[in-house]
């Protein structure tokens, strides 16, 4: 299946006077033909992405969504940042190669980056990797595997230390999505809003102590990743990089795990990202732990905390992707009734602290 289509009518933009920018400062494209042709990858569900084809040149521009943007969400410039350094020490990382800030150009912020190809996993093991024995359960492992290299590289080495103030981070995150769901709260339905307020202030008591200072994704997944078909063992690329930040590297693992289909889920609480991935061979949750546990070298003993955390701020997440449908914002038909898992979601995260009795 294919994530590359034309360009929705809502999601256009001025082709030209973007391709005139591009030329003026990317040397390569220079000479290229006047018009790029121009797909959208199709399956992200907020940050707008293109591809644009200048002859045999391929390039990734990357946009906020129309609309409305939530406070600290969507930034183009942060990623920009983090993919012009992190590609020269983290070979999963594709490179950046510029960043424009005139919204004349593009409407808002954007950024070019190169293009990784690659298979992208949703809800199903690709037809081109179904030859693969037991290809489920490496692709998973494989991305544990990515996380926990991208964790125990040293920010500074990185030269992205500049990006976040570990001290204090896991507060400073809670409360962050607590105004993001402050603000998304008046378009909820009236039984979720109690939910989600009680389990903010669960995890707002309950912080866990950091063990150490890592770059962190923030949005890590299966389908923020590519592989080479021919290697389920190994991620060849990481997207969706605009959160990443430097700080408690277990939020990583949260948000993974929040993602993470396991056999011991209900129907009223379905994890992953495509209901197919529960077909997928994956490894379970506690192997998930286990497997960075032994990667890291870090003590995930209240990994739950994190995987409550990540199950709380995709609530918010879906809650704000639908209020932007709602206010004529998004013309993506995929939000219309994304808000339905709010309630499961919430009601998750209270279980998952109250196994821990935070």
């Amino acid at each position: 299946m294919s994530d590359i289509a034309p360009v929705r009518d809502a999601d256009q933009l001025d082709w030209a006077r973007i391709a005139a920018h591009l030329r003026a400062h990317l040397p390569e494209i220079a000479a290229a033909a006047a018009a790029p042709v121009v797909q959208q990858f199709t399956n992200g569900a907020a940050n707008l992405t293109y591809l644009l084809r200048f002859g045999e040149r391929e390039l990734v521009l990357r946009r906020p969504p129309f609309g409305t943007i939530p406070p600290g969400a969507h930034d183009m410039k942060r990623e920009w940042r983090v993919l012009s350094r992190l590609w020269r020490h983290y070979d999963r990382a594709p490179r950046a190669y510029l960043f424009c800030d005139d919204p004349a150009i593009a409407g808002a912020d954007f950024f070019v980056m190169e293009r990784r190809p690659g298979a992208v996993v949703r809800g199903e093991i690709p037809l081109t990797m179904a030859a693969q024995p037991d290809a489920g359960r490496r692709l998973g492992l494989a991305l544990v595997d990515a996380m926990a290299e991208l964790h125990l590289l040293s920010p500074a080495a990185a030269e992205i230390a500049d990006l976040g103030k570990p001290d204090g981070f896991v507060a400073r995150q809670v409360g962050g999505w607590r105004r993001r769901w402050e603000l998304a709260e008046p378009l909820a339905r009236e039984e979720v809003k109690a939910p989600m307020a009680a389990v903010a202030e669960r995890l707002g008591a309950s912080l866990p102590s950091p063990q150490r200072a890592s770059i962190v994704h923030n949005d890590l997944k299966l389908d923020n990743c590519a592989f080479d078909p021919a290697d389920p063992d190994r991620v060849q690329a990481v997207f969706d990089w605009d959160m990443t930040t430097v700080g408690d590297p277990l939020v990583d693992l949260g948000t993974l795990l929040n993602y993470w289909p396991d056999p011991s889920d209900t129907l009223a609480v379905r994890r992953g990202s495509h209901d197919g991935m529960r077909e997928m061979g994956l490894p379970t949750r506690a192997e998930v732990v286990a497997r960075y546990a032994a990667r890291t070298g870090l003590d995930c003993e209240r990994a739950a905390w994190y995987e409550a955390f990540g199950q709380w701020k995709t609530a918010v997440v879906v809650q704000q992707l639908h209020n932007r449908w709602r206010q004529g914002a998004s013309a993506d038909p995929r939000h219309e009734h994304i808000a339905d898992s709010v309630p499961p979601l919430a009601s998750s995260a209270a279980e998952l602290l109250d196994r821990i009795g935070a």
